[in-house]
């Protein structure tokens, strides 16, 4: 049996020309070998695996190279190349300052820079990992690394350029590596997977992309470990389940759940994300991801940014098609709220599936929908013919946001007075029942399916509250906050922006700062709306919170007692003879 080789090491690049994602360094390297303006101390700093130490060896190579082509790259037939290639050259010399990182190493390696290459003009050493290195080490390299011998060049390596110090990053042309784009880390896979035989599609080649982050040498590894667990045949589920990466059709089906308002089957999908294993964070991250992905492809030219195969990129253009700009907005806030408050939450499961429930609650769905009959659970949705979004506040526990939300006052109580009235023989059981009462719909409506019926039960609704009710209702809020003043005050002292028709109404109050503003949003909103609309005695008044803007009228506020004496005699003219008659110091 021969022995096998990493692909990382198999495929390592040996020339400028086969470097991958660094085109702009590798061109830089070359014209300064061209025109002969050689550095004594380069500093490569960058990721890990995107060819930091394979760059210093083409360019250790390059520059012993007896015979370089036009285009200077090494010709690999020298004496210099080729005991480069067996392992044998003593002119380069690189040396790991994680394990060789004292004073005593870098007093041995001043000693060896002193001897001149025995074949080559230059003696390069590879300083990996150089952030490794003591403050008494770095301090005894600076003069060597300074003025080295006219044959000695420095190439330093790192993954924490701030760790360096200073005085040594001043020594050192620095050039930063990129992380390698998914395109460059799909087509390099595609000529590795050519060249060994391996048959493999693009969604998996993309999947492996993503999971090695940018990382070249780690793309290679996870190939390996997919080709060992695969063969020669690759499928795209297989390579999902080896790696435990969720799979698109989960984001694509919850999305399309969410627009059907079917919270029912969102929450199933997550039950059964979860029995499979995976992380719940990383699979509301994944759903952030979704989102972003969909707003990029309403936008024709956003595609690039999509780092997709075609056949996706298809799939999210045409669900993308499907859903509201204004959506995908609220829908990415709500995934990005879950994400940062999921840590702090007491009950983790609750708090997503809390999430996905206001996802699912975003768009208004028609009353005699599928969905609306099934959801019996969610509050009355204003009509579609307005497509306004409910704002809802972020909120660290899921159950604490939960439990503000108050009952629907405007139930329509003939409808639920037909319930009472269905035989005894009724074969469903009593649960159904009162559950169909408190949506709203009669036992004789679900069990007949008579379109009729469901179809006039909106119709009995009451109309939304008028804009005059509205503001002499808002008063009423700030009074429930008499324990707090500071928030009363606020409520009292704002002015309402108010929108909407018979369907729904937003009511828009507005505070002073940014600060006020993320504090109500993430704090309070949920429980000010639910308190607001029982006050009002109805659920089709949603709130919105907005700043001041910067042009309005702003009334002057009087802190100081002085003030408030010139303000009090200003109001008064009593005060004002008072003052004067006694001679009173105001200042």
């Amino acid at each position: 049996m021969s022995q096998y080789i990493v692909s990382a090491r198999k495929y390592r690049p040996d020339s400028f020309g086969t470097l991958i994602g660094q085109d702009n360094i590798a061109q830089t390297l070359k014209n300064s070998i061209l025109r002969g303006q050689l550095a004594h101390a380069y500093l490569f700093c960058g990721p890990r695996g995107v060819g930091k130490t394979t760059t210093a060896r083409i360019f250790a190579k390059m520059i012993n190279c007896s015979n370089p082509s036009a285009d200077m790259e090494p010709c690999g037939t020298c004496e210099s190349c080729q005991s480069f290639a067996e392992g044998r050259s003593y002119c380069i010399h690189e040396l790991d300052a994680a394990s060789n990182n004292g004073v005593e190493d870098i007093k041995t390696l001043m000693d060896q820079v002193r001897i001149p290459p025995q074949v080559g003009k230059y003696s390069v050493y590879i300083i990996d990992e150089v952030h490794m290195l003591s403050q008494a080490a770095f301090n005894a390299f600076l003069k060597t690394l300074e003025e080295p011998p006219a044959h000695a060049i420095f190439i330093l390596a790192t993954t924490e350029k701030h760790k360096i110090l200073p005085t040594i990053l001043s020594r050192c042309q620095t050039y930063d590596f990129n992380r390698i784009t998914v395109e460059n880390i799909v087509k390099n896979l595609r000529m590795v997977a050519s060249s060994e035989g391996i048959s493999i599609d693009d969604e998996s080649l993309h999947v492996i992309a993503h999971k090695a982050d940018g990382a070249m040498r780690d793309a290679l590894t996870i190939f390996d470990q997919t080709v060992a667990f695969c063969g020669a045949d690759v499928k795209y589920q297989d390579v999902l389940r080896n790696l435990n990466v969720l799979d698109y059709e989960y984001s694509f089906s919850l999305v399309d759940a969410f627009l059907r308002g079917d919270y029912p089957a969102a929450l199933t999908t997550f039950d059964e994300i979860l029995t499979k294993g995976f992380n719940a964070l990383h699979f509301v991250a994944a759903l952030s991801s979704h989102f972003r992905d969909l707003i990029v492809s309403r936008s024709g030219g956003l595609e690039a940014l999509l780092e997709l195969p075609e056949s996706l990129k298809t799939r999210y253009r045409e669900q993308a098609g499907r859903c509201p700009l204004q959506f995908l907005y609220e829908a990415l806030t709500v995934t990005t709220q879950c994400e940062s408050g999921y840590r702090a939450s007491v009950n983790p499961r609750l708090h997503i599936e809390f999430a996905l429930m206001r996802l699912s609650f975003l768009l208004n769905r028609p009353a005699d929908s599928p969905a609306a009959t099934a959801s019996s659970a969610a509050p009355a949705a204003p009509s579609s013919a307005t497509p306004s979004v409910a704002p809802v506040a972020a909120s660290p526990a899921a159950s604490s946001a939960a439990s503000v939300a108050p009952a629907a006052p405007d139930v329509i109580p003939s409808a639920v007075e037909e319930s009472p009235a269905a035989p005894a023989s009724d074969p469903q059981p009593r649960e159904r029942r009162s559950r169909a009462a408190r949506a709203g719909l009669s036992m004789k409506a679900m069990m007949d399916g008579s379109q009729e019926t469901v179809a006039a039960a909106p119709a009995k609704e009451a109309p939304a509250p008028s804009d005059e009710e509205l503001k002499a209702k808002w008063p009423e809020l700030a009074k429930q906050y008499g324990d707090k003043p500071r928030l009363a005050s606020m409520l009292s002292s704002t002015t309402l922006t108010i929108s909407g028709n018979d369907d729904s109404k937003m009511v828009v109050f507005r505070v002073v700062n940014e600060a006020q503003k993320d504090w109500v949003e993430s704090k309070l909103l949920h429980e000010l709306e639910g308190r607001y609309r029982s006050i009002v005695g109805s659920m089709k008044v949603y709130l919105r919170v907005d700043i001041v803007p910067d042009d309005a009228p702003q009334q002057k506020k009087v802190y100081m007692p002085s003030e408030q004496a010139k303000e009090l005699m200003a109001q008064n003219d009593e005060v004002k003879s008072l003052v004067k008659d006694l001679e009173l110091d105001i200042k």
